[in-house]
C-alpha cells in the first residue's frame, strides 16, 4: 500500500503537468477577433486593400460633393444662402479626413473607420439630398422644410435661449428619472423577493402598465401643486413601471441554489437581498433603466408641450405657433442629440458596471 501511495503522487503530478501544458497550448492557439481580422487582411489582394482604403476615404469625398452642390447648384429665387452650412460641413469633412489619415498609421482606427465609413458616407449624402429637395428644387415646400443652412443660423441666433431650454429639460428629465428609478428599484426588489408583496402589487402593475404615463397628464396637471411637480410625477411614473418590472423579473429568475448556498454560509435576509438578489439582477435592472430613459424622454416632451412652460418641448410648440420653422427644427435636432448623448452615457455606465459579464459570456 505504501508503494502504491509512493508512486501515486508523481503520476498525478505528471497528469496535472500534461493538463497544464494542454491548457497553455490551447491558450496560445486561441486568437482574438482582432487577430483573426488581421490574418484575413493578410490574405487580401492588393486591389482589395486599395478598395478598403477607398471606402475609408468615401466620407471625405461625399462631404466635398455636398459642399460643391450647395455652392454651385442654383437655388430657388427666394433663398438667401450664407457660409454657415459650408463651414459646418468643412468641420465634418476635417474630422473625416483626420480619421482617414489616422487609419493609415493605426490598425485600430482603420478597423473602426472601415466599418463605419459607409454609414458616414450615407450621412453626407443625406445632407446633400435634403439640400437638393429644399433650397435647390423646392420639392419640400418652404417654409415648412427649412434648408440646413437656415436651421444652423436659427440655432446660432437663438443659442442662449436654446441653452436655457436644454438645462430646463435636463433638470426636469433627471428629477423624474431618478425618483422613478429609486422607487422602481425598491418596488421591484420587494416584488421579486417576496411573494406576499408581489401578490398585492402585481395587479396594479398590470393595470398601470397598459396605460401610457402621458395619459395622466390632464389629471396630474390639475391636482399637482405646480406644473413642474406634475411633470416630474408623469416622468417618474413611466420610469417606475419599467424599472419595477425589470428588477422583479431579474430577481425572480435567479437560481434558487444561490440563495441556498448563501443561507448555508449564514447569510441573513438583508444579506440575501443586498449581496445575492440585487447583484445577480443587475443586468435586468440596467436593461430596465435604459428602457425607462426612452419612456422618460417621451413623457418629458409631451409634458412640456401641453403643460410646462419651459424646456425644449415648450420651445418647439412656441416657435411653431409663430411659424418659425427654422428655430423649431433646430430645437428638434438638439433634442435628438441630447437624448442620444444621455442614452449613450447610460449604456456606457451599464457596460462599465457589468464588465464582469464579458468574462462569463466568453
Amino acid at each position: 500500500m505504501e508503494t502504491e501511495g509512493t508512486h501515486a503522487g508523481p503520476v498525478v503530478g505528471a497528469a496535472g503537468a500534461d493538463a497544464a501544458e494542454g491548457d497553455g497550448a490551447l491558450a496560445s492557439v486561441s486568437l482574438s477577433q482582432r487577430d483573426l481580422r488581421r490574418l484575413e487582411r493578410r490574405d487580401r489582394t492588393r486591389a482589395q486593400q486599395l478598395a478598403d482604403r477607398l471606402v475609408c476615404l468615401l466620407p471625405v469625398l461625399a462631404g466635398l460633393l455636398a459642399v460643391l452642390e450647395y455652392l454651385y447648384v442654383p437655388s430657388v429665387p427666394s433663398a438667401r444662402l450664407t457660409w454657415t452650412y459650408p463651414a459646418f460641413m468643412a468641420g465634418l469633412i476635417a474630422l473625416a479626413l483626420a480619421g482617414f489619415v489616422a487609419s493609415l498609421v493605426s490598425e485600430r482606427v482603420f478597423e473602426y473607420l472601415r466599418y463605419h465609413a459607409p454609414f458616414y458616407t450615407l450621412v453626407f449624402l443625406l445632407f446633400l439630398a435634403y439640400d437638393v429637395l429644399t433650397v435647390k428644387t423646392g420639392v419640400l415646400p418652404l417654409p415648412y422644410f427649412p434648408w440646413v443652412d437656415q436651421v444652423l443660423n436659427a440655432a446660432i441666433g437663438d443659442a442662449g435661449y436654446l441653452w436655457m431650454c436644454v438645462k430646463s429639460s435636463l433638470r426636469l428629465l433627471f428629477c423624474g428619472y431618478f425618483i422613478g428609478v429609486a422607487v422602481g428599484l425598491a418596488t421591484g426588489v420587494a416584488c421579486g423577493y417576496s411573494r406576499r408583496v408581489s401578490y398585492w402589487v402585481d395587479p396594479f402593475l398590470k393595470v398601470l402598465g397598459a396605460i401610457p404615463s402621458t395619459t395622466w397628464i390632464p389629471v396630474v396637471m390639475v391636482i399637482a401643486a405646480s406644473l413642474f411637480s406634475g411633470a416630474v410625477f408623469i416622468i417618474a411614473l413611466g420610469v417606475w413601471f419599467a424599472v419595477t418590472i425589470a428588477t422583479a423579473t431579474g430577481i425572480k429568475n435567479i437560481d434558487p441554489a444561490l440563495y441556498e448556498a448563501a443561507r448555508t454560509l449564514g447569510a441573513s435576509t438583508r444579506e440575501l437581498v443586498v449581496n445575492v438578489a440585487i447583484p445577480s439582477a443587475l443586468p435586468s435592472i440596467f436593461q430596465g433603466m435604459i428602457q425607462a430613459m426612452s419612456s422618460a424622454c417621451t413623457a418629458l416632451l409631451v409634458a412640456e408641450m401641453v403643460g410646462v412652460e419651459s424646456g425644449l418641448g415648450w420651445y418647439i410648440t412656441w416657435q411653431k405657433s409663430w411659424a418659425q420653422y427654422g428655430k423649431m427644427y433646430a430645437a428638434i435636432v438638439i433634442i435628438c442629440l441630447v437624448f442620444v448623448l444621455v442614452n449613450f452615457l447610460l449604456k456606457r455606465i451599464s457596460g462599465r458596471v457589468l464588465r464582469w459579464r464579458k468574462g462569463l459570456d466568453g
